[in-house]
This record gives C-alpha cells, structure tokens and sequence, in this order.
C-alpha cells in the first residue's frame, strides 16, 4: 500500500478557499504567508488577502511551525477541528496520525509508536516528513501546543500544571514552544483568555471544554443512538446529553457531553480525571466518539450526488458515524448483538458490566470492563448461549495474547481477517467492529438486517460508487427509517 498518499487539495485550489474564506476547509490545510512569517486556518477574517506568491501550504501547523511560522492569534488555526484525512485513510500515515493525536508519543515515545505500526522509528520519521512535512515528534509538539492553549483560554488551571497537563515534560519546554508557536507566553496567553470555568475536584481535576467540529451535525441523531446503545451505570443520555465512565492509561475518569443549542459547530465535554495526563487521551476518545473530525462538505460531495442517499443526506444533514471509547467493549457488544434487537443486547451487556462491577456500590459508577477482567468473569450466568460465549472468549483471549489489537492504529484490513477467523464472527459482526472501534469509514454493513431492507426498499444492488464513505451512507439510511423495527 502507497504509505505517502498526497492530501487531496492541491495548492491553487487551497489558495481558493483562502481568499474565499471557506470555512469547510478548516483544519484540513494550513495557509503559511510568507510575507507576514504567520499561519492561518482558510477561513481567517483577516481583511486583505495575500498574494499568491505569498502563500505555501502545509498538511499539518507542525510542518508550518518547523518552517519557522507562527499561529495567527486572529483565526487561531489550531483550534480548527482535525484533520478527517486520517480517519479516511488506512496506510501507515493515517494510522500513525491517529495513534499520535491520541497522545501516545507522550506515552509510549516514538519507538513505541514504530512498534506498534511494525515499522522502525527511521522508517516511520521518513514516512511523516515526506508525507507531512514533519515526524512525529514535531506532530506530538504541535498537538501539545494546541492543548495547552486551550486549557489556557478556558481553565483556571495554573501555568504549570497546564504544561503538564498538555504532555510538556518541563516548564522551560513549555515556555520556549507556546513563544515559538504563538509568539506570546503562557501567561500572556491566560490573561487574554476568552472565557473561564473549571476548577481543580477532588481527587483529580475536572475540566469543561468545547470540541469543536465543522457544521452541519446532526446532534439529535448521534445523541439518540449513543444514548439507545447505553449501558446501564456506564452510560447514558437524551437527545442532547450523553455521559459515561472511561478507563484511561493513569486512571479511571468520567465525561459528559452536551449540545450547544446556539452553536452546532461542535459540542462541550466535562471531563472529570484523576490524573491531568489522561486528558489528551480523554478528549480524543470523545472526537472519536462523536466523529467530531468528519468532512461533511467532502462526504456529501460523494453521496450527495446519489439519487437515493443525495435526498436522505438532505433531510437529515450531517448524520456522522458513531465510534467508541474502547474497541474491545465496541467489539464485545457487537458480539452480543448479533442477531438480537438492540433492548436485547443492552440487556446482556449491562449483566457483564454488572458481574464486574460487583465490588462497586449502587451508587458509583460502573466501568466496562478490561480483557483481563473478562477472562475471568463467570459469563454461564449473564443469559448468553454458549455460542456467544465461546466467542467472547475466543476474542478475549487473542487481545490478551496480543494477537489482536482493536485499536485506531491498527491495519483495518488485517484485523477484519482477524476477526473473521474467530469462531462465531461473521462479516457484520467484523464490519461494525471496523466501523465503530476502528474508525473505517467505508463500511456499507449490507448484512444488516435494517440496512438490507433499506436497501431492498431502493433497489440499490451495488453501493461501490459510494466509497470511500459507505458508513455515512449506511448510518444515513439508519438515520432515515420511519419503523421501529
């Protein structure tokens, strides 16, 4: 597979939605000016425009920081929402890019990044910096910067616990890198910060921070699904609140979601932590979760063209694609629900998550639980056949083994053979497992029993003019039905 695939805007076409200010292409390239020694996100107000001559385009702000620009502090291009390149793509830039925004160089450092994809750290760097125009070491700075930023303008956190809080290993680094990038202090930064709120909790910090995503969303639609597909002590929601516990790398944490009734261009998350370095992992999972980096503009260019899912896309605009927090609950709970209604699954996830949260009081929350804890549940006790269990164990056991890895970095194609070799997983277990836990976005689930009758409906025999966004187009035809089977 072609590992340095080019974005897929080349330069005059971006030089375009500059001098248009086209907002939908916000976060998906970076407009460097020459001139000004600044850069910008496409959309940024600024009154004049540069000459062409004056403008070279990054894929990403750390290639244009490693340039020598800095962010402008008018558009503030690093608040854009993410790049949806790398949810699209499934070589190894993607899944790098995937594994990086989560946090992990933070973690596990880049050779542990390079173990992960099968690849040397030399290999990997090479790969980013001709892809990217920066490895991943300057990817994890620039991505820092931004959350240190942010939790600048909207926190009441102290300077230094924000430089850790946002993956610095020091205060001095921290320093040298928000006036490298910002051209302002941290401190300068705090003191003109837009807005306030957050406090340090008890036993952790808890902090309120908006997510921002490119319009339209369709809110109802995404809070409703996640909130059906709740687990009773894990999660819940209405139409415009969802919360849930997570299991985070330092420490067990909570977050709670909400819709803005006067900005659809993303949502708030509280997130309640008991250790601040979680946070970069925390705010991924829920961008993930509420696939806040999708391209609406680009997705509708392809499906919107259909003559059935063009006028579905219409009616509800900007369905998005369900993902998840963890990929082994997602991949449990697909198990579980194969071939029962979606009451029925919950009922039989929720008794897992009761049997391993016995320990826990009526009124604490309640966590999904590890493979480790899994394998030893009792599961003859939950109502399973002895199919599902058969299966729950067979999964189980190659996670544990790490023979399978259910996570963004994986290779998608690999672990659906994978999945498919373990007994009692089909191709519709295997592809919701691909759509929601890792992330594809051109999954059709044609073996859906709701989709296979929609398609039915419409006559569609063939859905491959409808890549690479199938799971769009699926989630729209889920989004769209008028029975309550």
């Amino acid at each position: 597979m072609d590992t340095t695939t080019p974005l897929r805007f080349d330069e005059d076409r971006c030089y375009d939605a500059l001098v248009s200010r086209d907002r939908r292409f916000d976060g998906q390239f970076i407009a460097a000016i020459t001139s000004t020694g600044i850069y910008c996100r496409p959309s940024c107000p600024a009154p004049v425009r540069p000459h062409r001559k004056n403008v070279k385009v990054f894929a990403t702000a750390a290639a244009a920081q490693l340039a020598g620009f800095r962010s402008c502090k008018r558009c503030r291009p690093d608040a854009a929402p993410g790049s949806p390149e790398w949810d699209q793509r499934g070589d190894l830039v993607g899944r790098a890019m995937r594994l990086i925004e989560r946090g992990e160089v933070d973690r596990v450092g880049v050779a542990g990044i390079a173990e992960q994809l099968f690849v040397s750290e030399r290999h990997l760097n090479r790969v980013l910096n001709e892809a990217l125009g920066a490895g991943p070491i300057a990817l994890a700075r620039a991505q820092r910067a931004n959350l240190a930023r942010v939790l600048l303008e909207t926190t009441t956190m102290s300077v230094t616990d924000t430089a850790f809080a946002s993956g610095f290993s020091s205060v001095r680094q921290f320093n040298d890198t928000m006036r490298a990038v910002y051209d302002r202090t941290p401190s300068a930064i705090r003191n003109a910060r837009l807005a306030s709120g957050g406090a340090p909790a008890a036993g952790g910090v808890e902090l309120k921070l908006w997510l921002p995503a490119r319009e339209p969303i369709d809110h109802a639609w995404m809070f409703g699904f996640l909130s059906g597909h709740g687990l009773p002590g894990v999660s819940s929601g209405t139409n415009t609140s969802f919360e849930r516990t997570l299991r985070l790398a330092s420490g067990d944490a909570h977050v709670s979601i909400e819709a803005d009734p006067k900005n659809d261009a993303g949502v708030w998350a509280t997130f309640t932590l008991e250790h601040i370095s979680d946070l970069s992992d925390a705010i991924a999972r829920v961008r993930r979760l509420f696939d806040l980096d999708a391209d609406p503009f680009h997705i509708d260019e392809t499906l919107g063209v259909d003559p059935v899912i063009g006028p579905l896309r219409q009616q509800r605009p900007g369905v998005r694609v369900p993902g998840s927090v963890d990929g082994f609950e997602a991949a449990i709970g697909a198990i579980i629900g194969q071939q029962i209604s979606v009451a029925g699954a919950r009922t039989l996830v929720g008794r897992v998550v009761a049997a391993a949260n016995i320990d826990i009081d009526q009124d604490e929350r309640s966590y999904f639980p590890t493979a480790e804890h899994m394998a030893e549940l009792d599961l003859t006790t939950i109502g399973l056949t002895n199919a599902r269990q058969r299966t729950i164990r067979a999964l189980t056991d190659a996670v544990l083994h790490d023979d399978l890895v259910l996570d963004v970095g994986v290779d998608r194609l690999q672990v659906r053979e994978q999945l498919l070799a373990l007994p009692g997983i089909g191709p519709w277990t295997a592809d919701v497992i691909a759509m929601r836990a890792l992330g594809d976005t051109d999954v059709m689930l044609a073996g859906d029993l709701v989709i296979k009758r929609r398609l039915d409906e419409f006559n569609i025999s063939s859905t491959d003019h409808l890549a690479p966004w199938r799971s769009y187009a699926a989630c729209t035809l889920w989004a769209t039905r008028t029975d309550d089977r």
